[in-house]
């Protein structure tokens, strides 16, 4: 017994198979101080994860392929918004035109992300509070995005999001989320005492990893879905970004 309780110490949890940990952001009694925190850490790790960036060069290169002059995009689970500033903030740099919308389930996050704009003077990106499951989401988008959402759903809930969405996008879904695995366990338990003071996210972001997929489950979700030729692409630091453009042709399936 002294033995497998120090393996579990030294090597970690078995992440073999998806583990849903419950995460203390999702708590519906969190204080509204401490989620403030904790959505301040998530903006140092996702700026230090590059994601704003990445997003945007999917996004451009979707415009670019499909031929648009402006782009409408919905950000599900928006959070404090950092994404999705910092994507508004590169399309604003190119002369894209675009119409930035995000959206998360919690009042806290939306006020964070609506002040958050003021102080960045992008008043035009426009929130609301909604769940992304069931409730209305304003209408249909050129392009939706995510980020560190989809491993907050279960199996049946993230399959719902993945049709509902694909019924509201004319044009793509990108979903960035994390990858499950032993590096990346240890990267988001030493990633967050670095990067941040919150005991909130230093104990949500390993648990994110153990509820997180392989590139494999996810593009099972996919076709459970009904959605075809989808790309799914690891990046640094252990993630992945699922791609599906509607009504795409002669477009491979694969995983990389």
């Amino acid at each position: 017994m002294m033995r497998s309780t120090a393996t579990a110490a030294t090597y970690g949890p078995n992440l073999g198979a998806r583990q849903r940990v419950p995460e203390l952001m999702d708590e519906p009694g969190i204080a509204p101080a401490a989620l403030e925190d904790a959505l301040r850490g998530i903006a140092r790790i996702n700026a230090f994860s590059l994601t704003a960036g990445h997003l945007w060069r999917r996004l451009q290169r979707i415009a670019r392929e499909r031929k648009l002059d402006r782009l409408r995009i919905l950000h599900v689970g928006c959070g404090n918004a950092d994404v999705t500033l910092g994507v508004a903030r590169r399309a604003r740099r190119s002369g894209v035109k675009a119409e930035l919308f995000g959206c998360d389930r919690t009042a806290v996050a939306v006020e964070a992300a609506r002040e958050r704009a003021r102080r960045l003077g992008l008043q035009e990106v426009l929130f609301f509070q909604a769940d992304a499951l069931t409730d209305d989401l304003h209408g249909r988008y050129d392009v939706i995005v995510s980020s560190l959402f989809l491993h907050h759903l279960d199996e049946a809930e993230a399959v719902v999001l993945l049709r509902r969405l694909s019924r509201m996008t004319r044009h793509a879904i990108v979903m960035d989320d994390l990858r499950r695995s032993a590096f990346g366990y240890w990267l988001a338990c030493w990633g967050c005492r670095l990067l941040t003071r919150s005991p909130v996210v230093r104990f949500d972001g390993p648990a994110s990893v153990r509820s997180a997929l392989t590139a494999a489950e996810f593009l099972k979700l996919a076709h459970a879905a009904g959605l075809e030729g989808v790309t799914i692409e690891r990046r640094w630091p252990e993630r992945l970004t699922l791609v599906w453009e509607n009504c795409a042709v002669s477009v491979p399936e694969f995983v990389r």
